[in-house]
């Protein structure tokens, strides 16, 4: 799910611990951000997202992580990326635009 935002009053990093993320690292080829939220006291499910900043703005793509990635050496993991998927995906998207003010 893609949520944008054409103006923020603060950095993308501290508005989303307000609302309850962790940073985890800032990818080096793309410069995105990647925070996670866990669902629960486990580590998955868990949301995650990738923020790229943007002239005052940022584009943010949420999805929800229902597990690790299965294979070694493997990325690949069972996500749920649209609220037709998963109604929670849609309840944390109305959360991230209340916290970040609202969407373009």
């Amino acid at each position: 799910m893609k949520l944008a935002f054409d103006k923020i009053s603060d950095s993308p990093l501290n508005i989303l611990r307000r609302l309850g993320y962790s940073f985890i690292r800032k990818e080096a080829s793309s410069g995105e951000l990647s925070f996670v939220r866990r669902v629960g006291s486990a580590d998955y499910p868990r949301f995650h997202i990738f923020v790229r900043e943007r002239d005052g703005g940022a584009e943010l793509t949420l999805h929800l992580d229902q597990k690790k990635a299965s294979y070694q050496g493997s990325a690949a993991h069972s996500g749920e990326y649209g609220a037709e998927e998963n109604q929670w995906l849609e309840h944390e998207a109305e959360m991230i635009k209340n916290g970040f003010g609202s969407s373009s």
